[in-house]
């Protein structure tokens, strides 16, 4: 059990890490064209930008399921894991249909302005993008699998309802540290 515990940070890091590429690697170009191709992108032309969002999309939601993964405890955290890693999928399935989606988008812009034939080529953020998302997969599986072992925040940090409420005790039976402890939680003593 202590051997998945160390397995914490790890996982997290390669999930933040994995979740920060593919949203970044999603807002760049994923294609890009050689010769009239280009010419016509850098003169704008051309408006298609060829990002893929959905993977950028996807990417964010990963990031945010890791911050949730961090500060939640038991089923919640299992179940923010299998969320994680249900967008991270997604991310991958979203990556993969652009492979031939994108180029076929960027041929029409270009056809528009009279170039019928580009070369156009995927550039190497879009194959950081599939591999940031393969990674972002297999980050949260492994957080799935493993959650159950892994340390968990303290109820210290839960928020003032969850605690049951002190026996209540007149002020004058209290001490005066019992009395700054009780300010510093947010209750009056001497209600």
């Amino acid at each position: 059990m202590s051997e998945r515990r160390r397995t914490f940070g790890p996982v997290v890091l390669l999930g933040l890490a994995a979740g920060t590429l593919t949203a970044v690697a999603g807002e760049k170009p994923a294609v890009k064209g050689s010769g009239d191709a280009a010419t016509a992108v850098s003169s704008r032309l051309v408006s298609f930008d060829a990002h893929l969002p959905l993977v950028t999309a996807l990417g964010l939601v990963v990031l945010a399921c890791w911050g949730v993964v961090l500060v939640t405890r038991r089923r919640v955290r299992r179940a923010v894991a299998a969320l994680g890693t249900i967008a991270a999928v997604g991310a991958v399935v979203a990556a993969l249909a652009a492979y031939s989606q994108v180029p076929d988008q960027f041929r029409d812009e270009l056809a528009l302005v009279g170039i019928s034939d580009p070369e156009l080529s995927h550039t190497l953020w879009y194959w950081v993008a599939v591999i940031g998302a393969l990674l972002c997969t297999v980050a949260g599986a492994l957080a799935v699998a493993w959650a159950p072992a892994w340390p968990e925040m303290g109820t210290r940090y839960d928020a003032p309802g969850a605690a049951p409420a002190p026996p209540a005790v007149p002020p004058e039976e209290q001490s005066s540290l019992d009395l700054w402890k009780a300010m510093d939680e947010g209750r009056d003593p001497t209600a």
